[in-house]
């Protein structure tokens, strides 16, 4: 019963945060609904610490990440495990699933790690300007790579909310077609060489939390497959580091996706909700 409230808690609380979230906010053309994502993101955050700005600049104007360090069980100086999403939206569309579901996630992270930490030290981070060029991703990722910071593992969360359990629901390009599944009702981990023993534990441990998960070894970390670097993992791929994306696959499977049709009531909510905990549960077998 108490898992059962707890779940019917945080499905509330991830819609909470969509009603939030979803709405026009590209930082050009709908620069007040970018304004109070980012404001709202903050918010949500400064309950669990302080968040820090990291600042770069595009088109003669200055963009904003939003970070919040968690710290580790222990006083062990362990890497972070860096957990980032994008708050940006293309123009034309609310964002629901691209990505306000992967932020809701996010802040849902926050609360449940600032609570119970974990044996690495969590780094949150909302990154900006993802839809023109994974930008704000890129400039964090050569800052880390610049001073030296060494991370145990990056992970992108990508749309993490559509669902469709129907036969022929999910496409593929070509070359992967014989290998999965054609029901879009899992999630998928798609990471570079060095995280392949992180996605299979991921992987397994989600499974065994009540999500569907496919894992997507990628060893030339985007070149192959372009379509496998399309969010804030590539960035990081590109500086060496460990990095995930954890996504429902996007346009391999929503009609909505950069649509005006992008809204809450497209998603599976129970689908997130499960998403959520198994990958909070999954997280915490890291090692």
């Amino acid at each position: 019963m108490d898992n059962q409230k707890a779940k019917v808690d945080l499905k509330q609380q991830l819609y909470n945060h969509l009603t939030q979230i979803v709405r026009e906010r590209d930082p050009y053309i709908a620069s007040g609904g970018h304004f109070f994502v980012r404001e709202y993101i903050r918010e949500s955050l400064s309950q669990w610490g302080i968040v820090e700005n990291h600042e770069f600049e595009f088109k003669g104007k200055i963009h904003q990440n939003l970070i919040l360090n968690l710290n580790s069980a222990s006083a062990s100086n362990l890497p972070p495990i860096l957990i980032g999403a994008h708050y940006d939206a293309v123009p034309g569309t609310p964002g629901a699933d691209d990505n306000a579901t992967g932020v809701a996630v996010l802040l849902e992270l926050a609360a449940v790690f600032s609570a119970s930490p974990l044996k690495y030290p969590i780094r949150l981070v909302a990154f900006d300007l993802e839809e023109y060029g994974l930008l704000g991703s890129t400039a964090y990722a050569q800052q880390l790579k610049q001073s030296k910071q060494k991370l145990r593992l990056m992970l992108s969360l990508e749309m993490l909310g559509y669902c469709n359990n129907a036969a022929g629901s999910q496409t593929y390009p070509e070359v992967l077609k014989p290998f999965y599944s054609d029901r879009a009702n899992f999630i998928a981990l798609v990471g570079n060489l060095t995280a392949i023993p992180d996605l299979i534990r991921l992987s397994r441990q989600m499974k065994q939390n009540g999500t569907p998960c496919q894992i997507l070894p990628d060893p030339s970390s985007g070149k192959l497959v372009p379509i496998t670097g399309f969010s804030d993992h590539r960035p990081f791929w590109q500086q060496n580091y460990r990095a995930i994306m954890v996504t429902d696959t996007a346009m391999l499977r929503n009609p909505h996706y950069h649509q005006a049709s992008d809204a809450i009531d497209t998603l599976d909510l129970d689908f997130l909700t499960n998403v959520c905990q198994s990958l909070t549960t999954a997280l915490k077998e890291i090692n």
